[in-house]
């Protein structure tokens, strides 16, 4: 019973860190929390189950194409929403608050479209022993977080992104085109939340608030490990996420999501920079 869970847990940990390194490598940029992060989710688990539906049976080939939109649908929000914002230095307060409305618009454009109810992808991935189901999602989540990590420490852009999480205005003064980069950043957190949503569709259901319900666990995550910290914010993750599966086997499944906000308002009244964060000056 207790393996059992510690593995569920590691797996919903994963798929929360996938959330929750896109919030801090935004955060860690442009110094605001991107609540538009859940429509990538969302779209992701959708775009995937459609694909299924209607093209291929082929998880694999269903993820990417999850991927594809959710990363494609945060570069639009990104150049659409924010870079007006960004072009006329506005304060990171109204970033945040138009990531809100852009959200909730989501939300409901997605319900207007495919209407409220909840879809089983149509492969047959749950029929699996489930703790084969959460080893696969466990690995995916795993491997993705490798191939950003490797991203970054590795290649020129994440030199960019790594100087940039230092200072934007001294990158764009080394002759990086900042906008660029920006756009680059939200790609690879859409990707990531592309596959959280592709995974959690394969692992629970699809439906319209699936972003919004998980991304919000991400950003309490993300909190945890200290906001703009990509190793904090899965560490925080995995933590939530062995946390949450053991007090559902052994307390109640009624205290897990309670848990996760009492955990919240403890770290903000304990360590407000989070247990890898550093201090700084207030953020939105």
């Amino acid at each position: 019973m207790f393996i059992q869970q510690l593995i569920n847990g590691l797996s919903v940990g994963s798929v929360y860190a996938l959330m929750a390194v896109g919030y801090a490598l935004i955060y860690s940029l442009l110094n605001f929390t991107n609540f538009a992060h859940s429509i990538s989710v969302t779209i992701g688990a959708f775009a995937t189950f459609f694909f299924l539906t209607y093209a291929m049976q082929n998880l694999l080939a269903g993820i990417i194409m999850g991927v594809i939109a959710a990363a494609l649908l945060a570069a639009f929000i990104q150049f659409a929403a924010y870079r007006p914002l960004l072009r006329r230095n506005a304060r990171r307060v109204y970033l945040m608050i138009i990531g809100l409305g852009m959200s909730v618009i989501g939300d409901n454009l997605v319900i207007i479209a495919f209407t409220g109810r909840f879809r089983v992808y149509p492969v047959n991935f749950t029929a699996q022993s489930i703790g084969l189901v959460d080893i696969i999602i466990f690995a995916v989540s795993i491997l993705a977080l490798v191939i950003v990590e490797l991203i970054i420490r590795k290649t020129r852009l994440g030199l960019a992104i790594r100087g940039a999480s230092f200072s934007l205005d001294i990158t764009a003064l080394m002759g990086v085109n900042t906008y660029k980069l920006i756009t680059a950043i939200f790609l690879i957190a859409g990707s990531l939340a592309g596959i959280a949503g592709a995974l959690l569709g394969a692992k629970y259901t699809t439906y319209p608030s699936l972003g919004t319900f998980y991304t919000n666990k991400a950003f309490i995550c993300a909190v945890i490990g200290g906001l703009g910290s990509l190793p904090g914010a899965v560490l925080g993750a995995l933590i939530l996420g062995v946390s949450e599966a053991l007090i559902s086997a052994y307390v109640s499944t009624a205290m897990r999501d309670l848990f996760a906000y009492i955990l919240l308002i403890l770290i903000l009244l304990v360590r407000p920079s989070g247990l890898m964060g550093k201090s700084s000056e207030d953020k939105a």
